[in-house]
């Protein structure tokens, strides 16, 4: 039996280390990120559909999408972020699930959907099992300020906009605690796969 599986986190609790390590398995990965670039590229639907929606300041000299700017347009406004989000889930779904898809039909068993907003989106129909990589708010912090520079309350406001990480523990179907060293999140993985099945 295939199985897709959902792999989700906070930001910066250390989801980009695990799929690492499912990659190195030689599991494929959806990226949901990769996919968010690609659906927004100049001329995509998606693309026409933002510049109506948030103008031109949206973008940069050379017409490709000001991520940034878009990013500090929305954090601060629930109401942007919705409009955003509502743009943007519909052609970020249909183009996971066409790759996942793709992967399942050339023969894999397994393939994960890297979806960092997997339960604020309400996505878990798309997989059959949940992974969640897990880190204390703490931990969080400190690594997202060191990570992208940002000020206290920049990462702050980062973090609170999304599902807190112990609200997400309740949902999921397994966790990875990655407060301690990449052997130790290593080993839980492996664990969980094996528990799941999966060599």
């Amino acid at each position: 039996m295939p199985l897709v599986i959902g792999l989700t986190g906070g930001i910066a609790s250390g989801k980009s280390t695990v799929a690492n390590m499912l990659r190195d398995k030689n599991i494929p990965i959806v990226d949901a990120d990769i996919v968010a670039r690609e659906v927004v590229e100049i001329g995509t639907d998606t693309y026409k559909e933002l510049v109506k929606e948030f103008g031109t300041e949206i973008l940069n000299d050379d017409k490709t999408l000001n991520r940034p700017k878009l990013g500090s347009i929305i954090f601060q406004d629930e109401t942007k972020r919705q409009k955003l989000n509502n743009i943007m889930h519909p052609s970020i779904r249909t183009s996971m699930k066409e790759k996942t898809q793709k992967f399942l039909e050339d023969g894999h068993e397994v393939v994960v959907m890297d979806i960092p907003l997997l339960f604020e989106s309400k996505l878990t129909h798309l997989v059959d099992k949940t992974l969640l990589v897990y880190v204390t708010e703490a931990t969080q912090l400190k690594r997202l300020m060191e990570r992208n520079d940002l000020s206290e309350k920049e990462a702050t406001d980062r973090i609170r906009s999304q599902m807190p990480l112990t609200e997400k523990v309740k949902l999921s179907h397994a966790v990875i605690d990655n407060n301690g060293s990449v052997t130790k999140t290593e080993q839980q993985l492996n664990d969980i796969l094996t528990n799941w099945h999966i060599q």
